[in-house]
């Protein structure tokens, strides 16, 4: 048996705001919408979470610790290419000059 199907964004933007407004409990959304109250309680805390950031100075333009952690993540990798294609091109530059060297006896 697989996982169930993902829930569209919109839906659980759509539950969150209702437990948030008392229509319904966590539990009762469980229920009805057949998930775990343990996902609705992470949807809940990162809907909340998101919108505290927005709230911050800087509001929404302001990078999250994951996107800082992503951006350096990508230029340490950028790095490790250029260093390795520079590596690349001295082995193939030193196996060409041996290719054209004349043969010592």
């Amino acid at each position: 048996m697989g996982r169930p199907p993902a829930i569209p964004t919109e839906a659980k933007q759509r539950i969150v705001l209702a437990i948030l407004s008392g229509e319904l409990s966590i539990a009762q959304a469980a229920r009805e919408e057949h998930v775990a109250e343990q996902s609705i309680s992470r949807w809940k805390a990162d809907f909340l979470k998101a919108g505290n950031a927005a709230l911050l100075p800087g509001g929404a333009t302001r990078s999250s610790s994951q996107e800082e952690h992503l951006r350096a993540q990508v230029q340490d990798l950028t790095q490790a290419l250029g260093e390795a294609m520079l590596e690349a091109w001295r082995w193939k530059r030193n196996a060409q000059s041996r290719l054209n060297a004349p043969a010592s006896m």
